[in-house]
Parts: C-alpha cells; sequence; structure tokens
C-alpha cells in the first residue's frame, strides 16, 4: 500500500515539472536541445511510418471483410464502406497508430533513459545543472505529439485503403460507390474526434516512455522492467483513454 501510494505521489510529481520545467525553459532562454529533438521526431516519424501504414492497411482490411460477411446476409454489402470508414476514423487508425507506437517508440524512450540512468548520465546532468526534464522529457513528449496526428492520418488512408481493396475484390462493389459512400459517411467532426484522441494517445504514450525510464532501477534488469512497464502501461492507458472519448463523444452526440 504504502510503495503504491509514494509510486502515485511521484507519478504526480513528475507530471508537474513537464509545465514547469517548460516554463522555465521559455523564461530564462535556455537553449533547447533541437539536436535531441530532431533525432526523436525522425524516430517517431519516417522510421515508423511504414509499420503504421501496414498495421491499418490490414485493420481496414479485416473490417471490410467481417463486414461484408454480415452485411451481405441482406443484401446491404455496399453498406461496408460505411463501417469502415467509420470506424477507421472514429477508433481505430487512432488507437491501433498509438498501440504500435508505445510498442515501438514508447519502449525506445524508456530504454534509453533507464539506460543513462543506470549509467549515471542522468546523475551527470544534474550536476552540471540542467534540467533534467526539460532536457530529456520534454523534447520527446513534445515530438511524439507533434508527429502521433500526423501518423494518424495516414493511418486514416491506410485502413480506408484496406476496406477498399476488399470491398472490390470480395464483393464486386465498384470503386466510385465505395469512395462515395464513404465521403458521405464521414463528417469533419470525425475526423476532428479521431485527431483528438492522437494528440493526447501521442503525450501518454511519450510521457509514460519517459517516467518509467527515467525512474528505472540502476541495473540491467531495471531498464528491462522500465520498457516492459511503459509499454504495458502505455497500451492500458490508451485504451482507457479511448474509453473515456467515447463517453464524452457519446455525451456529445459525436
Amino acid at each position: 500500500m504504502q510503495t503504491a501510494v509514494s509510486n502515485t505521489l511521484r507519478a504526480i510529481s513528475f507530471l508537474g515539472q513537464i509545465p514547469l520545467s517548460a516554463a522555465a525553459l521559455l523564461t530564462s532562454g535556455a537553449r533547447f536541445p533541437w539536436g535531441d529533438f530532431t533525432r526523436v521526431t525522425l524516430q517517431c516519424s519516417a522510421l515508423a511510418l511504414t509499420i503504421v501504414v501496414v498495421v491499418n492497411l490490414l485493420i481496414g482490411a479485416i473490417l471490410a471483410f467481417v463486414g461484408a460477411v454480415q452485411l451481405i446476409k441482406f443484401g446491404a454489402g455496399v453498406f461496408v464502406a460505411d463501417l469502415v470508414s467509420i470506424a477507421v476514423v472514429r477508433e481505430m487508425a487512432a488507437v491501433m497508430t498509438a498501440v504500435v507506437m508505445a510498442g515501438r517508440t514508447g519502449a525506445s524512450f524508456a530504454a534509453e533513459l533507464a539506460t543513462m540512468q543506470a549509467n549515471e548520465e542522468v546523475d551527470a546532468l544534474e550536476v552540471l545543472g540542467l534540467d533534467t526534464v526539460a532536457y530529456l522529457v520534454l523534447p520527446r513528449v513534445l515530438a511524439l505529439t507533434v508527429i502521433l496526428p500526423l501518423l494518424y492520418v495516414y493511418g486514416c488512408i491506410s485502413g480506408l485503403l484496406g476496406g477498399l481493396v476488399v470491398a472490390v475484390a470480395m464483393m464486386k462493389i465498384s470503386v466510385p460507390a465505395y469512395l462515395d459512400r464513404t465521403i458521405d459517411a464521414l463528417t469533419s467532426a470525425q475526423f476532428a474526434l479521431g485527431a483528438s484522441k492522437s494528440i493526447c494517445f501521442g503525450a501518454l504514450v511519450a510521457l509514460t516512455g519517459c517516467y518509467y525510464g527515467l525512474y528505472a532501477q540502476r541495473n540491467a534488469a531495471g531498464v528491462g522492467s522500465a520498457t516492459t512497464g511503459a509499454v504495458v502501461s502505455a497500451i492500458v492507458g490508451v485504451i482507457a483513454l479511448d474509453a473515456i472519448f467515447a463517453l464524452c463523444a457519446n455525451a456529445l452526440g459525436v
């Protein structure tokens, strides 16, 4: 019980340090670690694009296949476009992209910072008078928060394309008919909901990875534990946050 309370207080303290360090960085005129930010941004974007596209393409194809099997029974096969487009844009593109980035980039953040902690590099930064949160955490949080909405866009395109391929190949639906149903089914509110989710998911995955890495035990086992804890907590957090978004969207009628 005492350990759980102390961990909770430490997590709250960590979250509180983020805006304080950002404000201090802006007001003190200290140099932002642009080199680290650029490296992390490349790691989160171009190097992660392939797996994000492949996963969302397969998700869109699976949704179309499952929907087609059921809708064909009622002679409503054309509505598979509505199913795929709404499911991908509102839910699956944002969630699956966040899950992929949790297993890829969130784990990388945790392992990198945990290794620095084990090698006492974090202590060296503090001895030099550098704010470790501003120097190590902020670039990663900012990079993933900015990049994940862009990956979400690619995820939406890939998911819709996967659904289109299955619908055309399995149900013989024409491409213009599928695109017309997709355009009719989607609204700007659904895109806004998915983009808002992706922004929050990006910040959550980055914060989780940095937290577990920064407070890892100073040994080899600590690196593995931090990586595992970061991935598990980030995925659970993404699903829980998505449930909260679903409740809010239902209450607002979106």
